[in-house]
């Protein structure tokens, strides 16, 4: 009996002096939230661009329905152009689509979101940047572009609409800042597509935006400050 109760105590022994030798586990790190950091503010190529220098570049849209050729009026709405020419000589408007269209009234494009490409974390953060509010004496007619933005005041982003009839009443509240110097019929084309509550069936795209120097035609009957 002795001898087996010996026998169960070195049992006991081996057992505890086991455990005791057991390192814990290692604990796994806690997962950090990956969220990415907030882009830096990148060099635009009009950021300091002056009034007389973007006054001379127009802006070309290669559609899927043809061209529409655009002149700037920066004496007018110096930032919404801005933004606008960085949007288009960027590659931003590349591939978004004419998202709504009201029969006889306007065309509305330049949500970065209807790319056909990825909208990056950084385009998405660019898609954000807001505007000020620049009301001017331009009215709006036949063929102006204008900032769309929501109530809220500097609400602009990056979308632009295109008139196809008059606006009176958006007369000295949105910022009307370019003109359609060719291709009227293609953004009536855009404007007479199947649509049902404002949204196209099949929204026309731009295949590409370019940034060119205005032919002197096209300068001739800008309006002035």
């Amino acid at each position: 009996m002795k001898s087996r109760t010996l026998y169960v105590a070195g049992l006991f022994l081996i057992a505890a002096s086991a455990v005791a030798g057991q390192q814990p586990e290692p604990k796994e790190p806690a997962k950090a939230n990956n969220r990415p950091a907030a882009a830096a503010v990148k060099f635009e190529p009009f950021d300091k661009a002056d009034a007389k220098t973007m006054a001379g570049q127009c802006v070309t849209f290669d559609t899927e329905l043809g061209v529409i050729e655009m002149e700037m009026f920066p004496e007018h709405a110096p930032e919404s152009v801005r933004n606008f020419l960085n949007l288009a000589s960027t590659g931003l408007l590349d591939t978004t689509t004419f998202g709504r269209v009201v029969p006889g009234f306007v065309i509305q494009g330049g949500d970065l979101y209807t790319r056909s490409t990825p909208v990056t974390y950084e385009i998405g953060m660019r898609a954000r940047r807001t505007l000020p509010d620049e009301p001017n004496r331009v009215l709006h007619e036949r063929g102006i572009l204008s900032m769309a933005r929501g109530d809220e005041a500097n609400s602009a982003m990056t979308s632009f609409f295109i008139l196809v009839g008059t606006g009176a009443h958006l007369d000295g509240k949105f910022a009307a800042f370019g003109r359609v110097t060719k291709g009227m019929e293609v953004v009536d084309a855009i404007n007479k597509a199947p649509a049902s509550d404002e949204k196209p069936e099949k929204p026309v795209r731009i295949k590409k935006a370019s940034v060119v120097a205005c032919a002197a035609e096209d300068l001739k009957n800008s309006p002035k400050p």
